[in-house]
C-alpha cells in the first residue's frame, strides 16, 4: 500500500496507473504534476489524481513512489529538481520509451541511492495524450519492461513488479541496451516511417485530394503519425544509434524494392511479399 503516489506528467500511462492503483486500493493519494494547469484540473475532474502540484520538488517531499511519467527529453531537468528533495524511502521509477539514457540520468541525478531506482517501460502506447485520456484497465494483459540496474535491490524490484501485477500487466526484465535494441525496431522506427510517410502525401501537389480520397489503408498505415511530435523527436534522439542502424536496413530494403519494381521482377516481389505476409498473419494469431 503507498500512503502516496507522485505521477510527475499526467497523461495515458501515468494517469492510467494511477487509476489502476486507486481501484485496486493500493494508494491513499495521488499528486499529479505537470507543466500544464488545465490538464491538472481536468486530472483532478477526472478523479486521476487528488491533488496538483506544479513544483515537482515540493509535490515528492513525503512521497512513496515517484512514476517519471514525462517525454524523455524533461527527465533530465525533471530529476535535477526532485533528487535534493526525495525522502531515502522513496522509490523511483518511469514510463520512458528508452532506457540507456533514463539508467544514465539515474546515475547522474540519484547517485547514492539507486537501490530505490527501477528504469520500466509500460507497452501501452497510444496516439492519445493528456489527462482525459488516462483510463481503466489499460495494462490488463499488456507488457511492462523492467530494466533494473546494477544496484536496483531486489525489494524494489519486487514492490514495483507487485503494483504493475495489480494493473494486470505482464512484466519482462530487459536490461537496458537489449531494450533499445529491440524498441527502435519494432516501436521508435515504425513512427519515425509513420511521420516521414505522412510528410511525403502533403509534400504532393496533389495532397488534397489525396486525403479526401485515403481510406482504410492510409488509416491504418498512418494511425501514429498522429502521435505527440516532442515526446517522439525525444525517444528518436535519445535511440538515435540503434534508429540509425535500423533505418539504414530499411532503405536497403526499400531500393531492393525499387530495382524489383524497375525490372518488373514479379516473382522477386512475390517472395519478398509472402514473406511479409506469412509472418504478419502469424504474429497476430499469437
Amino acid at each position: 500500500m503507498l500512503s502516496k503516489l507522485v505521477v510527475i506528467g499526467v497523461g495515458l500511462i501515468g494517469g492510467s496507473f494511477a487509476l489502476d492503483l486507486k481501484r485496486a486500493g493500493l494508494v491513499g493519494q495521488v499528486v499529479g504534476v505537470g507543466r500544464s494547469p488545465e490538464n491538472l484540473a481536468r486530472a483532478m475532474q477526472l478523479k486521476v489524481i487528488d491533488l496538483a502540484e506544479q513544483d515537482a520538488a515540493t509535490a515528492v517531499r513525503d512521497a512513496d513512489l515517484v512514476l517519471l511519467a514525462t517525454p524523455v527529453g524533461q527527465m533530465d531537468a525533471v530529476l535535477a529538481r526532485i533528487a535534493p528533495a526525495l525522502p531515502r524511502h522513496t522509490l523511483v521509477t518511469d514510463a520512458g520509451s528508452t532506457k540507456r539514457d533514463v539508467a544514465a540520468l539515474y546515475r547522474k541525478h540519484l547517485g547514492d541511492s539507486l537501490d530505490r531506482c527501477l528504469p520500466a517501460h509500460p507497452i501501452a502506447g497510444s496516439d492519445l495524450s493528456g489527462a482525459a485520456a488516462a483510463r481503466y484497465g489499460l495494462y490488463e494483459g499488456r507488457k511492462v519492461v523492467l530494466c533494473p540496474l546494477p544496484e536496483t535491490s531486489a525489494d524494489t524490484l519486487a514492490r514495483i513488479s507487485a503494483l504493475w501485477q495489480a494493473c494486470s500487466a505482464h512484466l519482462v526484465v530487459l536490461d537496458a541496451a537489449e531494450h533499445d535494441a529491440v524498441f527502435a525496431a519494432v516501436s521508435h522506427m515504425p513512427h519515425l516511417l509513420a511521420f516521414a510517410y505522412m510528410n511525403t502525401v502533403l509534400n504532393r501537389p496533389d495532397a488534397d485530394t489525396c486525403l479526401a480520397l485515403a481510406a482504410s489503408g492510409f488509416r491504418d498505415f498512418s494511425r501514429i503519425a498522429g502521435s505527440h511530435p516532442e515526446m517522439w523527436r525525444d525517444i528518436a534522439l535519445a535511440n538515435r544509434d540503434g534508429l540509425l542502424e535500423d533505418l539504414r536496413a530499411y532503405r536497403a530494403e526499400l531500393d531492393s524494392l525499387i530495382a524489383q519494381l524497375q525490372q518488373a521482377d514479379a516473382d522477386g516481389m512475390t517472395a519478398k511479399f509472402e514473406r511479409a505476409s506469412q509472418a504478419r498473419s502469424a504474429w497476430g494469431k499469437g
